[in-house]
């Protein structure tokens, strides 16, 4: 077995747009840092790409990395920083990422091959809901000036393919290219304060706003043409920012507010823009139009009398739209929009309200002239955003740790005089408690009362949940995510705290089924939590009131997290476990007689669940889907997704296809096939989570070479986001987030939690034609496969001796990197034998060379990277050596793309 493939890879052929753009980055480096600085960076390029292209004598070659003075090394740093970044951009411009079969087009046509008809795919959408849902953990290590600056050249990109010569300002392109890029070179890449929960919920509003705002209508649009019909608006957006308690003691009711209202403000101005310009485009006239009476109404209602418009009652109608915008938004918000109004105007209570006045116009609009301005428009696309994100622009969800959730019912219990001591009763009994409290309309909060700050805090958010449903609407806040949830009592506490403020209604009167405004979501995460998810729900469901009121809504919640089974139990067994615990549940769904919803919390990197959302629905187990989906979109992953317009429709183009092909497709698996698979995956997971087990938390010294021989310590030192690394200040593993634990990882080029455990559980599989069976025909195991192999191609091991000789202990050192030298071997002799590759992705041409083109810009990054850790572990207080680290971390992870 070797560390490395010895098979050939193909010649890389180099995007055009990454040679452009790099020909502009070095011109830039000659003039801001000087001929020396150019020539160094050109030098140490080479010589890495010409290591990693395997030229003759190239190892022998000086790296020119001890010549680079501190100064040098943090301009060098920026200088491959940005190459990563504008490589980044090239690559999703020329559609690296886009995937076959990924368009809705596409996925009807395959639907329509095999059998389901139009009236199942129009039946599936009309109770369909696919959320992506943005959080801010932190993983995107670059400032949101950096990413707006990468933006802007993508803009200049796009008009010199159109054939421009000069931008609308008249700015020759090339030239504009070049000032834009030099603007890169000269922006600050590092925060220098810590973000606040405020600047969190800026970021998102800043997608939100340029890009999911208009990006969603216009996908509404071409899947109108694709179905034949208008669906109803099944796709929509989400957030945590601002209402994501867990762990984050600066999350309150001031930052759920101000989340909501500045997203309120966002989706209004939108709205109040909208209607400004069709008041400049329906210049229809009466004498020249048959204008139904509905529309005259809606103009004589407006206020606008003036006599220039007497004649133009669209016009005339749009005025007083927008009026009535305004005096919602002064509502909303406590001030008056950017453009206000001449004319008085009611707030409209709802959007159901500004919409059906818009539909007047619509209907209107169709009545006359055969329907030819009633083919959608900028009219028909205002009527869907307002459909799609109402006055709250994206719903924001609760999240708190159950057991905060348990002192804070402890505490009221305590104070109303009805338990003394709550959190010593046993499950059984804390249900009977709850049930009972739950039945009936008496609260438990004293006003008069000085609860802890712990109490008070939760109770101030649960009052601002419930103001944020008067103000903006029931889907502003849908869902209250529970972490650690491990007991039907951790749901029932939650619905006893919404009570508190009206959100859980009980049914007092005889046959009343009681009502939440707000659903009880369990978040199951480590591996025991999810095998024993099946059973909790199962309970739940079992309690008449809870059975009620869940069939009355129609659905249930579930949430599974990808981060914490996999620091818990590994890759394969976090990936199998999550499979298994969604195929038990929907059983138990089943027999329940509700619809399931899952929602995945994923992260960016593999060892969190990343990878290809379209390929990771898809494998999906059947019936777990229905139509009905969310998925956790963080860190650098909202910037590689969600980063332009057209990624984004890119990407949510492909949840969508994919969430329908999961659902009506099937992946061609017979039902023996899938439980001889499902046999053999129950052995090599249960061998994998022994390896991992044994290594992470069996390993005595581990968790001090982890500490040691990664950049975990400097990591925490980032501002890259508001909440603290650690839930506790303990040094052990299971209390480090599983965020800061991948990311360390990546940034020493191991990734253990992306495979380790793997390698040795497949080897131990006597039956090897099986292992190659279920990899060519389970779309579930190639998933698996197929993000491993990115994360093997994306390690390395020989950078990671380097790492792991920051380990001072030379025993333990040699002792736990020989076993994960020895992990890794295994992993990828044992996958190229599945698979049956000479190499590593070499069925995968495009992700082989977008990875092979990075590797010699992240090598000197990890070498600079470890002799900086040495300096400033070793005591040397230059302030650049802490500098050159974070900037490091921050090229390193652009360069990985998926590290977080």
């Amino acid at each position: 077995m070797a560390d490395f493939d010895t098979a050939s890879p193909a010649p890389i052929s180099q995007n055009p747009d990454i040679r452009y753009l790099g020909r502009i980055l070095g011109d830039v480096i000659r003039a801001y840092g000087g001929e020396k600085l150019f020539r160094q960076t050109e030098y140490i390029r080479s010589a890495s790409v010409d290591r990693h292209r395997g030229v003759a004598g190239a190892d022998g070659i000086d790296t020119g990395l001890d010549s680079l003075n501190l100064d040098d090394t943090l301009a060098f740093v920026r200088g491959f920083m940005l190459f990563s970044m504008l490589a980044n951009l090239a690559e999703d411009r020329q559609g690296v990422a886009q995937e076959s079969g990924a368009t809705l087009a596409e996925a009807v046509e395959r639907l329509r091959a095999h059998g389901v008809s139009d009236s199942a795919i129009t039946d599936l959408l009309d109770h369909s809901l696919i959320v992506p849902v943005l959080t801010a953990h932190p993983t995107e290590v670059r400032r949101k000036s950096m990413i707006d600056h990468k933006n802007r050249v993508a803009d200049l990109l796009k008009m010199k393919d159109a054939g421009l010569a000069e931008t609308p300002s008249g700015d020759r392109i090339d030239e504009a290219l070049h000032r834009q890029i030099a603007l890169l070179w000269q922006t600050r890449p590092l925060r220098r304060e810590r973000l606040f929960v405020a600047d969190e919920v800026e970021n998102a509003r800043a997608y939100m706003q340029d890009v999911f705002l208009p990006v969603l209508p216009m996908l509404y649009a071409r899947w109108e043409r694709v179905l034949g019909h208008r669906p109803p608006a099944f796709l929509r957006l989400g957030s945590w920012i601002g209402g994501d308690r867990d762990g984050n003691p600066f999350v309150t009711a001031d930052a759920l507010r101000h989340a909501l209202g500045r997203q309120a403000e966002t989706a209004l101005v939108h709205y109040l823009d909208g209607v400004h310009a069709l008041g400049q485009d329906l210049s229809i006239a009466t004498g020249l139009s048959d204008t139904p009476q509905e529309v005259l109404a809606l103009a004589e209602k407006s206020g606008d009398n003036a006599p220039s418009r007497a004649d133009e009652p669209y016009r005339r109608a749009l005025a007083g739209i927008y009026a009535r915008l305004c005096a919602t938004h002064v509502a909303l918000t406590s001030k008056q929009p950017p453009r206000p109004s001449a004319l008085a105007g009611e707030a409209y209570a709802s959007p159901g309200e500004l919409r059906y006045d818009l539909a007047v116009l619509a209907n209107g609009l169709a009545h006359d002239g055969a329907g030819m301005l009633a083919s959608g428009g900028a009219l028909g696309r205002l009527i869907r955003t307002v459909e799609i994100f109402g006055y709250h622009l994206a719903t924001l969800d609760l999240r708190q740790n159950s057991d905060v959730h348990e002192r804070v019912v402890s505490e009221l219990l305590k104070v109303a005089g009805v338990c003394a001591d709550y959190a010593a009763l046993d499950e059984a009994a804390r249900i009977a408690l709850l049930r009972a409290e739950l039945g009936h309309g008496r609260l438990l909060l004293n006003r008069w009362h000085d609860y802890s700050e712990e109490t008070a805090k939760e109770l101030a958010i649960i009052e601002a949940a419930a103001r944020a449903h008067a103000m903006y609407g029931p889907q502003s806040i849908t869902a209250y995510n529970i972490s650690k949830a491990e007991s039907v009592s951790d749901m029932l506490e939650v619905n006893l705290l919404l009570k508190e403020a009206g959100l859980y209604r009980p049914g007092e009167a005889p046959g009343a089924v009681a009502q939440a405004a707000i659903m009880a979501v369990p978040l199951f995460e480590t591996i025991g939590d999810l095998e024993n998810a099946p059973q909790i729900m199962r309970a739940y469901f079992a309690l008449p009131e809870i059975a009620g009121l869940v069939k009355a809504r129609g659905y249930q919640e579930v949430m599974v997290g990808y981060s914490d089974s996999n620091k818990d139990g590994g890759y394969l067994t976090s990936t199998w476990s999550l499979n298994h615990a969604s195929r038990a549940l929907a059983k138990v769904f089943a027999d329940a007689g509700i619809a399931m919803q899952l929602f995945h919390g994923r992260g960016g990197a593999v060892g969190r669940g990343g990878g290809s959302s379209f390929a990771a629905i898809r494998a999906q187990p059947k019936g777990t889907v229905q139509g009905r989906i969310r998925i956790t979109e963080q860190g650098e992953v909202i910037a590689a997704k969600y980063g332009t317009v057209e990624s984004a429709e890119l990407n949510l183009e492909a949840i969508t296809s994919a969430a329908l092909i999961a659902t009506l497709d099937h992946d061609g698996v017979s039902e023996s096939d899938e439980a001889r698979f499902a046999a053999a995956m129950d052995m090599i997971s249960r061998d994998a989570f022994r390896a991992y087990r044994d290594l992470v938390y069996g390993t005595e010294g581990f968790n001090q070479f982890f500490r040691a021989a990664t950049p975990i310590s400097e990591i925490a030192d980032l501002k890259i986001g508001s909440r603290p690394a650690s839930r506790s200040k303990s040094q052990r593993i299971e209390d480090l987030r599983a965020i800061p634990w991948v990311f360390s990882w990546a940034q020493a080029r191991i990734m253990l939690p992306g495979w380790y455990g793997v390698g040795q559980a497949l080897g131990g599989f006597a039956d090897k034609g099986l292992l190659a069976s279920m990899a060519q025909g389970w779309p579930f195991f190639q998933a698996l496969l197929g993000n491993m192999e990115m994360v093997l191609a994306k390690s390395d091991m020989g950078i990671a001796r380097h790492y792991a000789g920051l380990v001072p202990d030379e025993a333990l050192r040699e002792m736990v990197f020989g076993q994960i030298t020895s992990g890794w071997n295994a992993a990828h002799d044992n996958l190229l034998s599945i698979t049956g590759q000479s190499r590593l992705l070499a069925d995968n041409p495009a992700l082989d060379t977008s990875i092979r083109l990075r590797l010699p810009y992240i090598e000197p990054l990890n070498l600079l990277q470890i002799e900086l850790i040495k300096r400033h572990r070793a005591g040397e207080t230059d302030e650049r050596i802490p500098e050159g680290i974070q900037l490091s971390i921050n090229a390193i992870a652009t360069a990985l793309r998926n590290s977080g």
